[in-house]
């Protein structure tokens, strides 16, 4: 398949049924797979990339295809994927409490009405953070090159070679998923073992500590495609967490009934606090250092608006045709109205008084998911220029976003409140976190997408209307997927028994934490303090490694994260990190097309992540029915807590190295073809 002119004046194929349904279908698997991992590990990974391999490869099928329709097919799935990290907060509400499940309609309106104001809210942003602007979104540029290569309109790739690019991109996608699905449903049986889990005491005080090492080809995958030195901090966080935090708090608790209870109930209680301190300063100086271009930003889109509105929009080129500002603000409006009702229905269902603010709730909570959504849209438009979607710390949004719910309500309403009141203060705060923190997921991703648009002449309002569905089409499988996985494993920290293998959510545990610290005004501000402490030194040594080497940093973000996050989430995304690593410099000494070769490790990992991903929620439906933590076991607890571990550890080794060995002669032979 050829590629198109680049020419506004020519017609072609671009927002078209097919390309919409692709990007559906591929919505749904990359959005189930997002949802499982980030509540596993508090990660989420990049859908554009894969998703524009896919449909490459499938609409190369059909007549008439072209770049265009395949970066439809990748809007679409992008703006679905990153809505799932809506799982950063929403799972609070069960954490809390509050929510024993997920109501559908209910769960879909937070997620559809949150990600359509985000899709309206970057529009005016384009011209600014895009057009003129010389931020380098990495993932759109990335992306954009996957699109001109697979459709042979790279500099000097002919069609063949575009045709055996995308065969082999994704036979790496293709493969990365049917082995990391065929390890999971091994492990689900327990002939492998899951994890490797080891406590033990430390010191002469009593101290404990330990390990979880989950053998997991999905959370490898995430370390490849987070990079190097992302692993880096989140190895040092965990240092930091495991082989100073829980052995220093632990001498100080009271005694449990094991070492396992100590160690983790130290973490839960007190390390986790720490992380949160270090990821909330970390937020802070990310934002502080964006103020001023966020800024230029807007005065810059403002004036663009002025001079367009001068002149004919019919008349400006293709690239240049958003969806008319008046349109934005009509669905804008039209959108806010069931806001209103969800934000009404909540006070008067909550009880506890709140029903008799009804008005200044409503009101108050729009203003603020209004102003605050139009901010984080900014922010996180602007941040996904500079870093990149995936590394966008929203998490840290997030942060900021519930504590100023939090104490405007603490100064609004609190004192007019019946005592018992603190707990729907605490689920009113995350709700409207929620809804705000939706606009800010899709904002994260639209302008990476419209970035990608741009580099292929892609027409603006088609890319934005698709992005439209696309938040649709995410609204409509995320709540059932968190419904069945609550059922299924339940999560760290909610009320009733745990599960042995419980979701960590990390995100949603630490912002509710933060809504039930500030509203109740019970939370151990000393902990917050020396994880602010932490953050601080690790600010101070992430700006002098940037500016006194070429390529080495400790990112404070991916520092907090790994004091946060169990070591069950961390210690195989490391591994996948330095693996990757080694793979791409091996690339760089062997290949004579290192990127193309590169950008098939990507592939691999994005597929590993797919398909362990859907096979976790598949099997999560077996655990959720059966009753049973171990529905498909074939061995007992004498082979799965021995020989399985051993087994299980040597399969994963041998089956990592020849899926890289395999995927560098995949680059090899697509480079000489």
């Amino acid at each position: 398949m050829s590629a198109q002119p680049l020419s506004s004046a020519t017609p072609r194929k671009e927002l078209t049924v097919r390309g919409l349904i692709i990007g559906i279908l591929i919505t749904l698997v990359f959005t189930a797979a997002n949802v499982y991992f980030g509540l596993k590990a508090g990660l989420t990974f990049a859908t554009s990339i894969p998703a524009a391999v896919i449909s490459m490869a499938v609409l190369r099928y059909f007549k008439g295809s072209t770049m265009q329709e395949n970066n439809i097919v990748q809007t679409v799935a992008s703006a679905a994927g990153t809505l799932s990290s809506i799982i950063f907060v929403l799972p609070g509400l069960i954490l809390i409490g509050w929510w024993t499940g997920f109501n559908y309609w209910t769960s879909f309106a937070i997620c559809a009405l949150g990600g359509i104001l985000g899709v309206m809210y970057s529009i005016p942003l384009r011209r600014a953070l895009v057009t003129n602007s010389d931020l380098p979104y990495p993932e759109g540029v990335a992306c954009a090159e996957v699109l001109k290569v697979g459709s042979g309109g790279g500099e000097g790739v002919s069609a063949e070679a575009a045709a055996e690019s995308n065969r082999a991109g994704l036979l790496a996608v293709l493969w990365g998923s049917i082995v990391s699905a065929v390890f999971a449903v091994v492990v689900a049986t327990r002939v492998f073992a899951g994890d490797v889990v080891q406590f033990f005491r430390v010191g002469d005080r009593g101290g404990v500590t330990g390990f979880d090492f989950f053998l997991s080809f999905a959370l490898f995958g995430i370390g490849h495609l987070v990079g190097l030195w992302v692993g880096v901090a989140m190895l040092v966080g965990a240092l930091i967490g495991w082989g100073w935090g829980v052995p220093h708090f632990s001498v100080l608790a009271p005694a449990a009934a094991s070492i396992s209870d100590l160690a983790l109930a130290t973490w839960s209680h007190k390390v986790r606090f720490v992380g949160a301190g270090t990821i909330g300063v970390a937020a802070i100086w990310t934002l502080a250092k964006l103020v001023k271009p966020v800024i230029s930003g807007l005065s810059s889109a403002m004036a663009a608006s002025r001079v367009r509105g001068a002149g004919n929009a019919a008349l400006l080129p293709r690239t240049e045709q958003d969806i008319p500002i008046k349109q934005v603000g009509l669905i804008s409006l039209v959108s806010l109205l069931p806001i209103g009702w969800l934000i009404a229905n909540f006070a008067t269902t909550a009880g506890h008084g709140l029903g008799d603010h009804i008005v200044a709730l409503v009101v108050g909570g729009l203003i603020f998911v209004v102003l605050m959504s139009f901010f984080v849209s900014a922010v996180c438009g602007y941040m996904a220029g500079l870093i990149g979607s995936s590394n966008s710390p929203l998490s840290g949004i997030g942060i900021i976003v519930v504590i100023a719910a939090a104490l405007l309500l603490v100064f609004g309403i609190r004192s007019t409140l019946p005592v018992d009141s603190e707990k729907a203060l605490v689920a009113f705060a995350l709700f409207i976190t929620s809804i705000v923190f939706a606009a800010a997921a899709i904002a994260n991703n639209n302008l990476q997408d419209l970035k990608t648009g741009q580099l292929v002449d892609a027409t603006p309002s088609k890319q934005q209307w698709a992005l439209v569905i696309g938040v649709l089409a995410g609204a409509a499988i995320i709540p059932p997927i968190l419904d069945l996985l609550n059922h299924a494993y339940g999560f760290v920290g909610a009320p009733g028994p745990q599960r042995e293998h419980a979701l960590a959510a990390p995100q949603a545990g630490l912002i509710s934490a933060l809504a039930q610290g500030v509203i109740q005004n019970n939370i151990d501000w000393s902990l917050i303090e020396i994880g602010g402490v932490i953050g601080v030194v690790m600010i101070i040594v992430d700006e002098v490694l940037r500016r006194t080497t070429k390529s080495a940093h400790l990112s404070p973000l991916a520092v907090g994260l790994g004091i946060y996050l169990p070591t069950q989430s961390t210690l195989m995304v490391v591994v996948g990190a330095v693996a990757g690593w080694y793979f791409d410099r091996r690339a760089d000494r062997s290949s004579k097309n290192p990127e193309a070769t590169k950008q098939l490790g990507v592939l691999l990992a994005s597929g590993m992540i797919v398909g362990e991903g859907l096979l976790g929620v598949v099997i999560a439906a077996f655990v959720a029915f059966s009753g049973k933590d171990y529905p498909l076991a074939l061995v007992g607890d004498t082979f799965a807590n021995g020989p399985a571990l051993w087994v299980g550890g040597v399969a994963f080794v041998v089956v990592m190295v020849f899926l890289y060995r395999w995927v560098g002669r995949l680059g090899q032979a697509s480079t000489n073809a």
